[in-house]
């Protein structure tokens, strides 16, 4: 098979990934292999890629948004069939023991699996995959609408969740790229009013389509007090944008494996009131299921752009650089 390996993390630009002839993987027991059809893009690759995100193994096949068909079955792999279509995401699996676990939390597992990271993911024509964390994914759909789900879309979910947002609520989105121009659609069918601050006025452009009724720049303050917000970019200074805007008693989720600092600010102007600040980490089995079938219910259909699998940094750079609308999406 070919895959997309990363040998040594450095910049986008350098284009750190090198496409390989590799064996077909063995599932193990517990393990299902996949044909891949398509295999979204997130910021997160660009963190592992570029070395942000300390390297775990001399090598490794990045991606954690694959859409697959199984195509061989490890020993004690449930009740899954081949030929089926399913889903994986950044969180490949958990202890099961840990405490956090144990609280169903496991999200927040102690040693937890992450695909594309800790073990080998989804930019190559076949990858391995535990059995219990698959997510059952529709046959209809072209893989390329379904990848973006599996992370931009799971992960956002969370956000609003953990920013706990209410039907009618406002609530601003600060960033506008793969997971916000999903989570948008959410909110909509909540009936809640949406604001937008984001950079690039394609991204702009994009919100106001998809029915923000506010839209400016990226540390731009909506014209009214937001119940809650979600951060999307990986920036500071975007998350005191969105302190600043917030109600008093309102959260701001941080949607960001990594963040380049927190500046200094006023305590009495934006934290006191009771507002929160929230991270969101990873995703659990039952955020995936439910998000995907709020997709389904809702219609959510993600705006792409798909590059072959031999022009997978492209992909990475385009995303890096803000060069696209809506999620990347790579296919073998």
């Amino acid at each position: 098979m070919r895959a997309a390996v990363l040998h040594h993390p450095a910049p986008i630009a350098s284009r750190p990934l090198t496409i390989e002839d590799r064996p077909i993987p063995e599932p193990s027991p517990g393990q299902v292999l996949l044909k891949v059809e398509a295999c979204g893009v997130c910021r997160t690759d660009l963190h592992i890629t570029s070395g942000e995100l300390p390297p775990l193994h001399p090598a490794i096949v990045p991606g954690h948004q694959i859409v697959g068909r199984i195509q061989k079955l490890g020993t004690n792999a449930g009740s899954l069939r081949i030929g089926q279509r399913v889903g994986v995401s950044w969180l490949g699996g958990t202890d099961g023991a840990c405490p956090l676990c144990r609280r169903d939390r496991e999200n927040l597992c102690d040693h937890p699996t992450y695909t594309g990271y800790s073990v080998d993911g989804g930019y190559a024509d076949y990858s391995v995959a535990r059995a219990d964390f698959l997510i059952p994914l529709p046959d209809e759909p072209p893989a390329t609408h379904l990848a973006p789900l599996l992370c931009a879309g799971i992960i956002g979910f969370r956000s609003l969740r953990v920013a706990e947002v209410a039907a009618g609520d406002r609530v601003g989105l600060f960033g506008f790229g793969a997971s916000a121009h999903l989570a948008i659609e959410v909110l909509k069918s909540w009936n809640c009013d949406v604001y937008v601050s984001t950079r690039g006025e394609s991204h702009r452009q994009l919100a106001r389509t998809l029915g923000a009724k506010w839209v400016g720049d990226a540390t731009e303050r909506p014209p009214l007090p937001l119940d809650c917000a979600v951060t999307f970019a990986p920036s500071g200074d975007v998350v005191l944008a969105a302190l600043a805007s917030l109600r008093k008693g309102g959260i701001v989720a941080i949607n960001a494996i990594h963040l380049d600092r927190i500046p200094q600010f006023d305590y009495d102007s934006l934290l006191w009131g009771e507002r929160q600040l929230r991270s969101v980490a990873n995703m659990t089995r039952q955020d995936g299921r439910d998000f995907v079938a709020l997709a389904a219910k809702i219609g959510i259909h993600p705006r792409t752009t798909c590059f072959p699998l031999d022009q997978v940094n492209e992909a990475l750079l385009a995303v890096a650089r803000d060069a696209i609308d809506g999620a990347a999406v790579v296919t073998p």
